[in-house]
C-alpha cells in the first residue's frame, strides 16, 4: 500500500503530454497532425482512465484503512525560509480525483462527436487536457502555495474555454467577465495565504493547522487579524463557486461549448471553492464568526441562484444558476459544520448536472438544423418543446436528471439535500426556512426547463417540421457573418410565424441534404444509438448517448454510497472518517428510519408542490395560457388584479434580468471606474502636468518679450544697462534717507 501511495504524483501529470503533443505537433508537422486529430481524442480518454482506476484505487485502499499520506520534497530553501513542493491523499484528494476523472472521461468522449464538425477540434482537446492536469494538480496539492498555483491555471483553462469560439464578441466579452470576475477573488486568496504565513510560519496544510491550533489555544493571535485573513481566503473560493456577490460570471460563461459546461461549470471547477473551504476547515472552524459568514453567503446564493432561474429562457443558463444554487447548498452545509453533508451533495450533483448538461448539449446538437433555432445552437427555450416523440432517449436521461436535483427519492441528489435541509433545523430555524423555500422553487423552474423544452408541440410554427415537404431549410450562422442576405419581412415569416420576437440576424444559409452523412468519430460504438439521417429534430448520435447513458447509472445509484444501511454501514463516513476526525466531530451517523422518513415526507412534499405548479403552468405547453387564465380570474377584481400583476411582473423582472445585480455593477463599478479614470486622465494632463507646461510656457512668452527688445547693436546694450543701474541707484538713494 505505501509503494501505491508513492506513485500518486503521476496523478496530475499523466494528462499532460496530451496537450503538449498537440502543440508540438501543429508546431512542426501541422498537417500530419490535424489529419489523425481523433487520435488525440483516444489518447486523453486513455490517459484520463489510468489516472480514474489509480485514484479508485488509491479510494478504496482509503476506506479499508482509514490512512492519510503526505508526501513533500523540498524546492526552495533559503535561511529559515523553506517553500516544499508534494502531494497529499486524503478521503477529500480522493472524491475529487474520482469526480474530475469520471466525469472528465464521459465528456471528452461526448466531446468527440459534439465537437466532430469544428475547426477547433484539436484545440478544445488541448485545453480540456490541460484543464485535467491542473484541476487533478489542485486537488492533490500539500500546501497553500502549490494550491494557489495550479488554482490560477485552472482559471486560464475556464478563460480559454468559455472564450473558445473567441471570434463571437459575446463569447470573448463571456471569458473577459470571468476572467475579471475571479481576479478579485484570487487576489483576496493570495492576500490571504499571505497573511496566515505571517502568523504561522507554514504554507503546508498540517504543519499550518497544528501551529494555528496551538496559537488559538494559547490566545496568542490577534482574532481580528486573522477573521480577514479567513475572509480573504474564502473570497477565492466566493469567486470560484460563484456565490453572491462574485456568481456574475457563470450564467454567462454558458457562451463556451455546451461540454465545457458540463465539466468546468457544474462538476469540477466550480467545485475548486467548496474544495478549498472544506480542505480549510480545521482553520475555519476555530476562527469566531468566519464559519457564521460561510453559511450566510451560502444560504443568499441558494435563494438568489434559485429566484434568478425562475425565468431563463436561455436552456444552459438555467441550469447555470442551478448549479449556483445548489453550490451554496454545499457552502451552507460547510458553513453549518456538516462536512459529510456538504461533500455528499457534492458527489450527488455533481453526475446529476453533467447529466443535464449533456442532455441539454444533446438536445441543442438536435435542434441546430431547424429553422430559427440559432444563434447559439437553439439554447432558447422558447423555440423548442415538442420534441418528446424525436429524442426519446435524451428525454427521458434529462427527466431523470430533472427528478434528481428536484429531490424526488431515490435519486442521488434526494439523499444529500436532505441531510442538508435536515442539518439546517439544527443550525438555524430562519436559514432552514430558505432552504426549505428553496427547494421548492429548484422544482419548479427545473420543471419548467423540462417542460419548456421536451412537451407540448413546438414552439414554431413550421411547415417542414412534418418531414413530407422537401423545400430547403436554413440555418443562422455560428459566427453571424456571410451567408445569403434576405429581407426582414421574410426572415420573420420563416422563423417566428407565431409573432414572437425575432433574436437572428437577416442572413440565412442553406444546409446540405447530406450534411448528416458524416464519418462515424473514433470513438463510436457499432449498432448503438441512432444513425438515421434526418434534416429534423433527430436523436444524438452513439457517442453522445453512450455517456448520458452511463450518467443516468451514476444518477441513479450513487446517492445510495451515502445511506447509513445499518449503524455500523456507511461507507461514505467511513471513507470520510480520517477528514471528519480532523474536525474533532464524531465519525458516528447512525440514521433513526423514522425520524428521516418524516423529515423526507415534508422534503418531497415541498417538491412536489413545485412541480405541481409547473406542471400547472406549463404542461402542456399550448394550454399554458388557459391554466394562467384560471388564476388570473381570481384576481380579476380591480385592487386584487392590480396587486396580482405587480407581484408577478416583479418576480418576472427580477428573476430575467439577474436580480438587477450586473447592471448594478455595471452602472456604479464599471461606469464609475471609467468616469474615475476619465477625471484621474484630466487631473494628471492638466494639473500634474500642466504646471511645469505653464512654468515652461511663462518663459517661452518672457523670452519672446525679450527677444524683441534687443536689436543687435553694443551701444544700445550699454545705454540700457546704465540706464537701468542708474535708475536701481537712484531707487537705493531715496530709501535709505
Amino acid at each position: 500500500m505505501e509503494q501505491t501511495y508513492q506513485y500518486a504524483w503521476i496523478i496530475p501529470f499523466l494528462p499532460l503530454p496530451v496537450p503538449m503533443l498537440i502543440g508540438l505537433g501543429l508546431l512542426l508537422f501541422p498537417t500530419a497532425t490535424k489529419s489523425l486529430r481523433r487520435m488525440w481524442a483516444f489518447q486523453s480518454v486513455l490517459l484520463l482512465s489510468i489516472v480514474m482506476i489509480f485514484s479508485m484505487n488509491l479510494s478504496i485502499q482509503q476506506i479499508n484503512s482509514s490512512s492519510v499520506y503526505q508526501y513533500v520534497w523540498s524546492w526552495i530553501i533559503n535561511n529559515d525560509f523553506s517553500l516544499e513542493f508534494g502531494y497529499l491523499i486524503d478521503p477529500l484528494t480522493s472524491i475529487m480525483s474520482i469526480l474530475i476523472t469520471t466525469v472528465g472521461i464521459l465528456v471528452l468522449i461526448y466531446s468527440d462527436n459534439y465537437m466532430s464538425h469544428d475547426h477547433g477540434y484539436l484545440r478544445f482537446f488541448a485545453y480540456m487536457s490541460f484543464f485535467s492536469t491542473s484541476m487533478l494538480g489542485l486537488v492533490t496539492s500539500s500546501n497553500l502555495i502549490q494550491i494557489y498555483i495550479f488554482w490560477e491555471l485552472v482559471g486560464m483553462c475556464s478563460y480559454l474555454l468559455i472564450g473558445f469560439w473567441f471570434t463571437r464578441p459575446v463569447a470573448a466579452k463571456a471569458c473577459q467577465k470571468a476572467f475579471v470576475t475571479n481576479r478579485v477573488g484570487d487576489f483576496g486568496l493570495l492576500l490571504g495565504i499571505l497573511g496566515f504565513y505571517w502568523v504561522t510560519g507554514s504554507f503546508e496544510f498540517r504543519d499550518l493547522f497544528q501551529i494555528f491550533n496551538n496559537l488559538i489555544s494559547n490566545n496568542e493571535v490577534d482574532f481580528l487579524f486573522v477573521t480577514l485573513c479567513a475572509v480573504l481566503l474564502f473570497a477565492g473560493a466566493i469567486a470560484k463557486s460563484a456565490q453572491f456577490p462574485l456568481h456574475v460570471w457563470l450564467p454567462d460563461a454558458m457562451e463556451g461549448p455546451t461540454p465545457i459546461s458540463a465539466l468546468i461549470h457544474a462538476a469540477t471547477m466550480v467545485a475548486a471553492g467548496i474544495f478549498l473551504v472544506a480542505r480549510l476547515m480545521p482553520l475555519f472552524i476555530v476562527i469566531p464568526y468566519i464559519m457564521n459568514f460561510i453559511s450566510l453567503i451560502g444560504i443568499i446564493t441558494v435563494f438568489l441562484g434559485a429566484t434568478l432561474a425562475l425565468a431563463q429562457k436561455d436552456i444552459k443558463r438555467g441550469l447555470a444558476y442551478s448549479t449556483m444554487s445548489q453550490l451554496g447548498y454545499m457552502m451552507l452545509a460547510l458553513g453549518m459544520g456538516s462536512y459529510r453533508s456538504a461533500l455528499f451533495h457534492l458527489i450527488t450533483h455533481a453526475y446529476s448536472k453533467a447529466l443535464l448538461f449533456l442532455g441539454s448539449g444533446s438536445v441543442i446538437h438536435s435542434m441546430e438544423t431547424l429553422v430559427g433555432y440559432c444563434p447559439k445552437k437553439s439554447q432558447n427555450m422558447v423555440l423548442m418543446g415538442g420534441l418528446i416523440k424525436h429524442v426519446p432517449i435524451t428525454k427521458n436521461s434529462f427527466f431523470l436528471g430533472t427528478l434528481s436535483l428536484c429531490g424526488i427519492p431515490p435519486l442521488a441528489c434526494f439523499w444529500s439535500k436532505d441531510e442538508i435541509l435536515n442539518d439546517s433545523w439544527l443550525y438555524s430555524p430562519i436559514f432552514a426556512i430558505i432552504a426549505w423555500s428553496t427547494a421548492g422553487l429548484t422544482a419548479f423552474y427545473m420543471c419548467r426547463i423540462y417542460l419548456l423544452t421536451f412537451e407540448g408541440h413546438l414552439n414554431v410554427n413550421f411547415q417542414n417540421y412534418s418531414g413530407k415537404s422537401n423545400t430547403p431549410l436554413y440555418s443562422i450562422s455560428l459566427w453571424g457573418k456571410g451567408g445569403s442576405k434576405i429581407s426582414n419581412k421574410t426572415l420573420v415569416t420563416l422563423l417566428n410565424k407565431n409573432g414572437g420576437p425575432s433574436f437572428f440576424s437577416n442572413r440565412v444559409y442553406k444546409i446540405d441534404e447530406n450534411v448528416r452523412k458524416m464519418t462515424p468519430p473514433l470513438l463510436s460504438i457499432p449498432n448503438f444509438g441512432n444513425t438515421k439521417t434526418s434534416l429534423y429534430p433527430y436523436e444524438s448520435d452513439n457517442t453522445m448517448l453512450f455517456p448520458i447513458l452511463i450518467l443516468i447509472i451514476f444518477t441513479l445509484f450513487v446517492g445510495f454510497l451515502g445511506i447509513p444501511l445499518t449503524q455500523d454501514v456507511d461507507i461514505l463516513t467511513k471513507w470520510l472518517t480520517p477528514s471528519i476526525n480532523l474536525l474533532h466531530k464524531n465519525s458516528n451517523n447512525s440514521m433513526d428510519w423514522y425520524e428521516f422518513c418524516k423529515d423526507a415526507f415534508f422534503s418531497v412534499s415541498i417538491a412536489s408542490f413545485g412541480i405541481f405548479i409547473a406542471f400547472f403552468l406549463y404542461k402542456p405547453v399550448y394550454s399554458s395560457f388557459q391554466n394562467l387564465d384560471l388564476i388570473n380570474s381570481f384576481f380579476k377584481m380591480g385592487p386584487r388584479r392590480n396587486f396580482y400583476d405587480k407581484i408577478k411582473n416583479a418576480i418576472y423582472d427580477w428573476s430575467y434580468n439577474r436580480g438587477y445585480i450586473d447592471a448594478f455593477y455595471g452602472r456604479f463599478l464599471i461606469v464609475g471606474t471609467r468616469k474615475f479614470a476619465e477625471f484621474t486622465h484630466f487631473f494628471d494632463r492638466r494639473i500634474i502636468d500642466g504646471i511645469p507646461n505653464g512654468v515652461g510656457l511663462i518663459s517661452f512668452f518672457v523670452a519672446e518679450v525679450i527677444k524683441s527688445v534687443g536689436g543687435g547693436r553694443i551701444s544700445s546694450y550699454l545705454f540700457f544697462y546704465f540706464s537701468y543701474v542708474s535708475i536701481f541707484l537712484v531707487i537705493y538713494y531715496f530709501l535709505n534717507l
